[in-house]
């Protein structure tokens, strides 16, 4: 296939991801979804009045305002999309088993930031250590090690976490 020269970075960078989608082993298709099909026009109400977390205060009918779900969770809909967590190496950063996470492919995987990698064919989800001696990826539970990344490894890291949508029991 001819692909004019400026076109291919794109082309390139593309199916570096789409191999790197392909190779994740285990992965099942409703872990997956597409922020379009999951967000619609999602409007809901806004009251004016805090809520307290510590005594109890008056309450307060007035509402504020709609507060669109898209717009509140979501930056970037082009690049972003769902997935769903499965396991609790993630427990202390507020990350669930069965939790859904709002995930970025556009943003800069930066130090310190929750991130959706695949690792020799594996998806997880970690926070991203860099250091001088390589990649780690750090569980957030002490029930789980970190995951050191070997220069050998095929590695590809996803997408970045903007947010988690958790079920309150």
């Amino acid at each position: 296939m001819r692909v004019p020269e400026p076109l291919k970075p794109v082309l390139e960078a593309w199916l570096q991801e789409y191999r790197a989608i392909r190779a994740v082993r285990e992965l099942h298709v409703d872990e997956f979804r597409s922020l379009t099909s999951e967000l619609s026009d999602v409007s809901l109400p806004l009251f004016a009045s805090r809520v307290p977390a510590g005594a109890p205060v008056a309450a307060d009918d007035l509402k504020e305002a709609d507060v669109d779900l898209n717009t509140h969770l979501v930056r970037r809909p082009a690049s972003s999309f769902l997935v769903t967590v499965k396991g609790d190496s993630m427990i202390n950063a507020g990350i669930h088993d069965g939790d859904m996470l709002v995930v970025d492919k556009s943003l800069e995987a930066r130090h310190g930031k929750v991130v959706v990698a695949v690792i020799n064919g594996e998806l997880t989800v970690k926070r991203l250590e860099k250091t001088a001696t390589g990649l780690r990826l750090l569980p957030e539970n002490p029930d789980f090690a970190p995951i050191e990344v070997p220069e050998e490894a095929s590695f590809f890291i996803w997408g970045v976490v903007t947010n988690v949508i958790h079920k309150v029991d």
